[in-house]
C-alpha cells in the first residue's frame, strides 16, 4: 500500500478546503431586472429611511443569505458593467450561485404574475412586491410555507425573517433543540403571495394566488429538493396556506395533519399542517370570547401544545429528513401534549400572557390547570376562531 507523507496529506486537505471554500460569481442581469427583483428602493417615500444604492441593497440581502447558510467570513461585492450587475462572493462553494440564480429566475415569474394582477385591477396601493430575499438557500433544513410577508419586514427591517411571526417560531424551534445560530436554516420561507402588505390584508390577498402559481410551484420544487436526492420537510402554516396545498397538490393537511406532495417527478415531500405562528394571540384573546378568560386560556393552551409539537416535528425532520414523519410527529405530540404538558402550560403563560415564571408555575399547578394540560390532545373547542 502506498503511504503518503504528512506533508502531502496536509497539502491535500488544504486543496480540498480551498475547493470547498472558493469564490463564486452570480450574473444578476440588467439594472432594470435587479431593481424590480430586489424591490429597490425598499423604504423611500421622498426621504429614504436607509439611503442605500441598488448595489448596497443587493449586497445587504446576499450577505444575509451567506451568513444564514453558515459562511460568516464570506464577502459580497456587487458591481455594474455595461448596464448589467453581478455579484462576487468569496469563501463559499463554487456552486453557491446556483440556488441564488434559481431564486431570481423564480422571481421573474412572480414579477410577471404581479404585473398581470395589477393589469386586472387587483393590486392595492399599499402593497409592495417582495421576494424571500436573504434566506438560507444552500444549507437549509426545512421549508416554511406561509401566506405573505408583513410590510414592515421590507420597509423598516429589510429582513424577511424580522417579524413577530418568525420571531415566535424561532423561539419554538430553540425550545425543540435547534441552536439559535441555526434557526434561520430551518426558516427558509415561501409565501404564496410575494407581496409585503399590512397585517389585515389576508382576505384580500386570497384573490391573488392564481396569478403566482408558476412562481409558487417553482419555489416549492427548488427549495424542498435536498442533497443526495433527499427531499426536505415542509410546514404549511395557517388555513389559507393549508387550503392552497390541498388545491395545488391534493394533500389535505389540517393542524398537525400529515400529507405528502410531489412537486416534481420522483420527488416526495412530507408536509405538516400547522397553525399560523401568530394565530395564538388571536385565538387566546379573551375579547374573542366576550371577556371569558377561562375559555381563552383553554384555547391558548391547546394552540400552544399544537405549535410546540409542530416545531418539534420540523426540528426533528430537519435534522434527519429520512426519518419517518408519522413516528416523529407521534413522538412530538406525546412530548409536548402529555409528558411535558405542564411545561407547555408554563410556556403559554410566560410567552403569551407575559406572566413571570413563578406566576406561570402557580397557574399550571392548580387542579384546573392540570386538567386542561392533560386534555391538550383533544383538539380545539368548537368556539375557537378560524385560523386565518
Amino acid at each position: 500500500m502506498l503511504k503518503c507523507s504528512p506533508a502531502v496529506v496536509a497539502l491535500g486537505l488544504a486543496l480540498a478546503s480551498a475547493a470547498a471554500q472558493a469564490d463564486t460569481q452570480l450574473d444578476l442581469g440588467s439594472r432594470e431586472r435587479v431593481t424590480r427583483l430586489f424591490a429597490f428602493p425598499n423604504n423611500c417615500s421622498v426621504i429614504c429611511y436607509r439611503p442605500w444604492t441598488l448595489e448596497q441593497t443587493v449586497q445587504h440581502y446576499l450577505t444575509q443569505s451567506v451568513q444564514r447558510d453558515g459562511y460568516p467570513s464570506a464577502q459580497v461585492t456587487v458591481t455594474e458593467a455595461n448596464g448589467n450587475l453581478s455579484a462576487s462572493i468569496t469563501e463559499v462553494p463554487q456552486d453557491y450561485a446556483t440556488p441564488l440564480q434559481q431564486l431570481l429566475d423564480a422571481g421573474d415569474l412572480a414579477w410577471q404574475g404581479a404585473n398581470e394582477l395589477n393589469q386586472a385591477g387587483g393590486w392595492a396601493f399599499n402593497w409592495a412586491f417582495f421576494l424571500p430575499l436573504g434566506m438560507a438557500l444552500e444549507n437549509r433544513k426545512s421549508v416554511e410555507l406561509l401566506h405573505f410577508p408583513p410590510d414592515y419586514s421590507l420597509t423598516q427591517a429589510q429582513d424577511y425573517l424580522e417579524s413577530k411571526t418568525t420571531d415566535r417560531w424561532d423561539t419554538l424551534l430553540q425550545l425543540n433543540g435547534v441552536p439559535k445560530a441555526q434557526t434561520a436554516q430551518y426558516q427558509t420561507i415561501v409565501d404564496i403571495a410575494p407581496i409585503a402588505a399590512p397585517a389585515n390584508a389576508g382576505d384580500t390577498l386570497a384573490k391573488t394566488y392564481n396569478y403566482f402559481t408558476p412562481y409558487q410551484t417553482r419555489m416549492v420544487q427548488n427549495l424542498t429538493a435536498g442533497q443526495q436526492g433527499q427531499s426536505l420537510p415542509m410546514v404549511a402554516f395557517g388555513a389559507p396556506v393549508r387550503s392552497w396545498v390541498q388545491q395545488q397538490y391534493g394533500a389535505k393537511v389540517g393542524v398537525l395533519g400529515l400529507g405528502s406532495i410531489s412537486p416534481a417527478a420522483g420527488q416526495t415531500v412530507a408536509v405538516l399542517g400547522a397553525n399560523h405562528p401568530s394565530y395564538i394571540w388571536y385565538a387566546a384573546d379573551p375579547d374573542t370570547y366576550k371577556g371569558n378568560e377561562q375559555e381563552a386560556d383553554a384555547v391558548g393552551l391547546k394552540v400552544m401544545g399544537q405549535d410546540l409539537s409542530a416545531a418539534c416535528w420540523q426540528a426533528g425532520m430537519g435534522v434527519n429528513p429520512g426519518a419517518d414523519p408519522k413516528t416523529t410527529l407521534s413522538d412530538c405530540t406525546n412530548k409536548w401534549q402529555v409528558a411535558q404538558a405542564t411545561q407547555t402550560c408554563e410556556l403559554f403563560y410566560t410567552q403569551i400572557r407575559n406572566l413571570t415564571a413563578q406566576q406561570a408555575d402557580a397557574k399550571c399547578t392548580t387542579p384546573q390547570a392540570k386538567a386542561s394540560a392533560t386534555q391538550l390532545r383533544q383538539g380545539l373547542p368548537a368556539t375557537a376562531p378560524a385560523d386565518r
